[in-house]
């Protein structure tokens, strides 16, 4: 379900992507200010209010918690997530490829920065978050496999630890005939020591790499406030110089 999802939102923003890059060879400087495109500029702009109400449901406990008694919140981000796009194309074709206007340009660039930030958050701090338990179970399970190791070695005379150590540099000691127990279960230390610090090296770059996703995702909200800023100045000055299709 996941992996279908991530498909179909990818989809979705390619398209969104391609719509935007219209402009390079299609352009209708009164469509905007049409019916038509009044229309889609409308829906679109609701689209992209009902979004940003998916912050305060999550995030202030009173509202979850009244919400999430009808609709759960994996599902409200998954109609925050197809609302963001759907929106924003119906926005990108409400423009009519026209870029003329300082705020016009802001607001289209905004809304292409939000939706793509929102994407980033979305998959690949999952992604990222997936990662780091599946690498902290193998951890836990290198770590267990070592303290038995280590239990093995303590019963195990010391001279066989100083063998697998030479050994570490030559192998034929452990692969011949002189190889005996002790001196495996060394030898076994040895790999799951290097195994763990690998693995923890890993867990400590994924972990990283998702606090940098955690401050995205607050980047995608503030950007996403300054989205609605823009949007709404935007409508202010529709409605304050006319709607042209009800003029005669």
């Amino acid at each position: 379900m996941q992996e279908r999802e991530r498909l179909v939102v990818t989809g979705m923003l390619l398209l969104m992507l391609a719509l935007w890059l219209g402009f390079a060879v299609h352009r209708s400087p009164r469509f905007a200010g049409s019916l038509t495109g009044g229309v889609l500029g409308v829906s679109g702009a609701l689209l992209m209010v009902f979004c940003i109400l998916y912050a305060p449901v999550k995030r202030i406990p009173a509202i979850k918690n009244l919400v999430t008694k009808w609709v759960s919140l994996r599902t409200l981000l998954a109609w925050h997530v197809y609302a963001g796009l759907v929106g924003s194309m119906l926005g990108l074709l409400h423009t009519g490829h026209k870029f003329d206007s300082m705020l016009g340009m802001l607001l289209t660039a905004a809304m292409l920065v939000v939706v793509v930030s929102g994407f980033i958050g979305r998959y690949l701090l999952n992604q990222t978050s997936q990662e780091v338990r599946e690498k902290r179970a193998t951890l836990s399970g290198l770590q267990t496999a070592y303290d038995w190791v280590a239990m093995e070695l303590r019963s195990a005379p010391q001279p066989a630890l100083m063998t697998a150590l030479q050994a570490r540099w030559s192998r034929w000691l452990l692969s011949g005939p002189r190889a005996e127990n002790g001196m495996q279960a060394a030898a076994r230390a040895i790999r799951l020591a290097e195994s763990i610090a690998d693995v923890d090296y890993a867990v400590k770059m994924h972990e990283t790499l998702k606090r940098a996703f955690s401050r995205w995702l607050t980047a995608h909200i503030v950007l996403s406030a300054v989205l609605m800023v823009l949007l709404g100045i935007h409508v202010w000055a529709a409605l304050y110089y006319g709607l042209r299709w009800f003029r005669p």
